[in-house]
């Protein structure tokens, strides 16, 4: 369970991936674990976020939102705001940006982690997330809402996904999946 600092310590410190462009990851998330607010916004250059990769139990499908600030399609998720537990934080997250409130948790550890820069906006400078992110199952059957922080939100085919995104993290997420 990656569920507070000790064990995403724990995580990291045991973390091997298949995927290069993540394993180099684990060294630079224990070191930002050191630093007793890592999990604030405020925390610069950096902070921890949550974010919830969303299938459907089929898993041939993904639901993702269309950032309004960064204009991108990804997953739902975001600020800690100072919550140690990621996996709360990435449901919460999942809940406010798609409406969906019945999602079954695919696994309490991990599903990706990332570290990706976010520009800086208005009187915030660039920093970076270091996304902990958590694989999680709902059924198309719920309404979807689309919040004020997505242009849209949208349950995608993994095998469209390159039609909407060229993030590689993403694109990482779906290899993952295809591969289980």
């Amino acid at each position: 369970m990656a569920q507070n600092r000790a064990a995403l310590i724990q995580f990291f410190a045991a973390y091997k991936s298949a995927y290069p462009e993540e394993s180099v990851f684990s060294s630079d998330f224990l070191k930002l674990l050191a630093s007793p607010t890592c999990y604030e916004r405020t925390h610069l250059p950096g902070h921890i976020t949550g974010s919830a990769w969303i299938v459907t139990p089929e898993r041939d499908s993904v639901l993702l939102v269309h950032h309004a600030k960064l204009n991108r399609w990804l997953q739902p998720g975001g600020h800690a705001d100072g919550d140690e537990n990621v996996l709360r934080v990435a449901l919460r997250e999942a809940e406010e940006e798609t409406g969906l409130t019945n999602f079954k948790i695919a696994g309490e550890l991990p599903f990706d982690v990332d570290i990706h820069l976010i520009p800086a906006r208005k009187d915030f400078p660039a920093h970076h997330h270091y996304d902990v992110r958590f694989l999680v199952e709902a059924t198309r059957e719920e309404k979807i809402i689309v919040s004020e922080e997505s242009h849209d939100v949208k349950w995608i085919a993994l095998s469209e996904l390159e039609h909407y995104t060229t993030e590689q993290s993403v694109l990482r997420m779906k290899n993952k999946i295809i591969s289980c």
